[in-house]
Parts: C-alpha cells; structure tokens; sequence
C-alpha cells in the first residue's frame, strides 16, 4: 500500500511539470538580419565594425574594448547618479578612440594583465552602479 501511495504522490507532483509546455525547437537556422532585442535600452549604439570582424585569435581585443566600454559608462553612472540609455550605452567613438591610442598596440598578456585591473575596477563600481540603475528600472 505504501508503493502506490508513494507512487501516486509522484505522480501527482510531477503532474504540473509535465503540463508545461517545452519551449518550441526548430531546426530552422535561417539567419536573420533583425536587430538584437535586448531587456532593455533597444537603441544602443552599434558596434564598431572591426570587432565582428576580427579573426578568432584577436578576440582578446574585442574583448578587452568591451570592458573599457562598460567601465567608461558605469564611471559615468557613479558619478552622474543618471542611468539612462544614452548614457549606460554611449556612442562607441571615444572608448574606441581611448582603446586605440593606448591598448591596441599591447601584446596579449598585456591585455589580459590589464583587463583583470579593469575587473576590479568594475567589481568596485558595480555596487553604486547597479543601485542606480535598478532606482530608475534600467538595470
């Protein structure tokens, strides 16, 4: 009597899970040129070109650019108390002005030595940052 019971409970438990439905799977992998929609802040600037399409093995610069990018903004958010879309996502110009004239040239462990200072710069924003933010709903 115990084994059915438990079963029942199983299956009763189990029950609401299998009602949901799975998420729909396609095989369709047409590509489509529609902009990205993101959570939030639709119109952000796009990026500089050159970084889609750099070769696989000089990702480390891209990679880098895009945290000096979000550092950029969030020093901006921190020290304006303003989150807004323009100002979380800026133009790319001056970063990429600022990556080119002091990192491009840095080999890659240089880059990688400097994206760990720029981590810990960005731990050290996040808290005040995503304060902001989430006050006017943009986080």
């Amino acid at each position: 009597m115990r084994k059915i019971t438990f079963a029942a409970a199983v299956v009763m438990m189990a029950a609401p899970l299998a009602a949901q439905t799975p998420p729909q799977v396609t095989s369709d992998l047409t590509v489509t040129l529609s902009q990205q929609q993101y959570r939030i802040c639709n119109d952000r600037p796009a990026r500089p070109a050159w970084m889609n399409e750099i070769h696989p093995r000089e990702a480390y610069r891209v990679i880098a650019l895009m945290e000096l990018y979000e550092i950029r903004a969030w020093e901006v958010i921190a020290g304006t108390g303003d989150c807004g879309c323009a100002v979380r996502f800026p133009d790319w110009d001056s970063v990429e002005g600022e990556y080119r004239d002091n990192y491009a040239s840095l080999t890659q462990a240089e880059h990688s030595a400097m994206r760990r200072e720029w981590i810990d710069l960005r731990k050290q924003l996040e808290p005040k940052v995503r304060e902001i933010c989430e006050a006017q709903g943009i986080w």
